[in-house]
């Protein structure tokens, strides 16, 4: 990515954890300055930050933040717990959180604060490295002049810098592979046309911004060559949850035979899932979807229902692109030979 148009979805600057504020763009680029690990935390539920590798890493870092405070170990250790816990759905939150507990369970009082700060720099130097492996080896499935799909946000916006399913994309672009974008606005709270349409028009790419229900229509159309997303846990079997929607498109694409494709680091493989119905499904706030920036777009009263994500079985699913090589179903034997 070109260095002008270079940002960091999460950072660390003189002792405190700097975040860039999601929910104020594309209107406003704001940078948030968190000198306490518990704002960490509400910054993580209310998707300030957000992406699955992204929170694992802002709650690295907040538990790096609690070894400053007076009482370092049991502000280490009530960070790892609330934090551990602020969103459910997404595994790489816990999976970093546990790397930070065993640090801090090894380190001495001295070394405490230096010694998190390292394992938190060494999360995000790691996922930046697995995003732009996964785009090479991601952009390697894609033909040329592919006009690609993608949902929700899988972008450096989501990771740390470059991306997980924006990384295949941006790195097609590099070769000359892609022809154009289509991107799902993402309801309810439109990641799709915030963030997504944000970073990738940075980079130049060719997009157009859609209705999530139009995408069965661009397919029976035949304009649409691949379908690339994201995924916030994946089972052994390959079954992988993500944005809700995804699951939709899946079932689109496999009816239009169009290849689809989830892109994910090796973190976000939960070994203790062996298939989808182990995931356990963030439900939250009904007003996401009876309002639309502040504004009510339903009758007062109705109900909604708002599950965040929801789940594509794994013999939907093309092949799962990771950091360290390619798996296509069944994806049990190849993703833990992966893994390990």
């Amino acid at each position: 990515m070109a260095a002008e148009f270079a940002f960091k979805a999460v950072d660390w600057r003189e002792g405190k954890v700097v975040l860039l504020d999601q929910t104020r763009l594309p209107a406003e680029e704001v940078y948030l300055e968190i000198a306490d690990w518990r704002e960490v935390g509400e910054a993580i539920k209310a998707m300030r930050v957000r992406g699955a590798p992204a929170i694992g890493i802002a709650a690295a870092y907040g538990v790096a933040l609690a070894a400053l405070a007076r009482d370092p170990w049991r502000e280490v250790e009530d960070a790892c717990r609330e934090l551990a816990t602020a969103r459910p759905t997404a595994v790489n939150l816990a999976w970093a959180v546990e790397r930070m507990r065993g640090v801090a369970e090894s380190a001495p009082l001295e070394e405490l604060a230096s010694a998190l700060l390292a394992e938190a720099d060494r999360i995000a130097a790691e996922q930046d490295a697995a995003d732009r492996a996964i785009g090479e080896l991601g952009a390697e499935l894609l033909a040329e002049g592919s006009r690609v799909l993608t949902h929700c946000n899988a972008g450096g916006l989501a990771t740390y810098s470059y991306g997980t399913a924006l990384g295949v994309i941006k790195s097609a672009f590099g070769k000359g592979k892609i022809a154009h974008v289509w991107v799902d606005e993402t309801r309810p709270l439109l990641q799709g046309s915030r963030l997504t349409a944000w970073e990738l028009a940075r980079e130049g790419i060719p997009i157009s911004l859609i209705c999530d229900n139009m995408a069965g229509h661009l397919m029976s159309r035949g304009e649409v060559d691949a379908v690339v997303t994201g995924a916030d846990r994946v089972a052994t079997n390959g079954d992988s949850a993500n944005k809700i929607g995804t699951y939709t498109l899946a079932v689109l694409a496999a009816r239009h035979a169009v290849p689809f494709y989830i892109a994910a680091p090796l973190s976000t493989l939960d070994p203790a899932a062996p298939d989808g119905s182990s995931i356990p499904i963030e439900e939250r706030e009904e007003t996401e979807v009876t309002t639309l920036a502040g504004t009510p777009i339903a009758p007062r009263g109705v109900r909604a229902r708002n599950f965040a994500f929801d789940v594509t079985p794994g013999e939907l699913i093309t092949a799962i692109i990771t950091e360290k090589g390619v798996a296509r179903p069944p994806c049990r034997e190849t993703l833990l030979k992966l893994l390990s």
